[in-house]
């Protein structure tokens, strides 16, 4: 199973959403609550190269964003990268 982090705020719809399609998916995740946690952020910063959230990674690949989570689901490639 792959390793799956989302960094994520608290009010955020994008972040839900990105969860939502996980969770429906089976996939299991770490959330990474930078709202909370200013070295998280900064971390999720440096290894995506973006300020805005979410932010997930897949066995340490950047994705991207909710947008691009739903982008690969779309396109068939975010189950094969979950199952990996």
């Amino acid at each position: 199973m792959a390793r799956v982090e989302v960094f994520t705020t608290l009010v955020c719809p994008y972040c839900v959403r990105a969860k939502q399609l996980l969770d429906s998916l089976g996939a299991s995740y770490e959330e990474i609550r930078i709202d909370q946690d200013d070295a998280k952020r900064q971390e999720m910063m440096s290894r995506s190269g973006r300020r805005t959230v979410p932010q997930i990674f897949i066995n340490g690949e950047s994705i991207g964003g909710c947008d691009d989570l739903y982008d690969l689901h779309r396109a068939g490639q975010l189950q094969p990268k979950l199952s990996a």
